[in-house]
């Protein structure tokens, strides 16, 4: 609902009210996207060494530790 601010601290208590409520939707957008960047990013690498031609026999089993 748009409102019509009546005087100068309602207009002031609009824009910032607009202005927390697009900066937290914003930063919530934001993390999704790193994170899924970051499990892409994983994905690969992890697919990368299990069976990249050029990678080194220890790899494997570095891949299989619990920690």
């Amino acid at each position: 609902m748009i409102v019509h601010p009546q005087t100068l601290p309602d207009l002031l208590g609009s824009i910032r009210h607009i202005h927390e409520e697009l900066t937290d939707q914003a930063t919530w957008a934001i993390n999704i996207s790193l994170t899924l960047r970051n499990w892409v990013m994983g994905y690969y690498i992890e697919e990368y060494e299990r069976s990249g031609s050029d990678r080194a026999e220890y790899g494997e089993r570095l891949m299989d530790r619990p920690y």
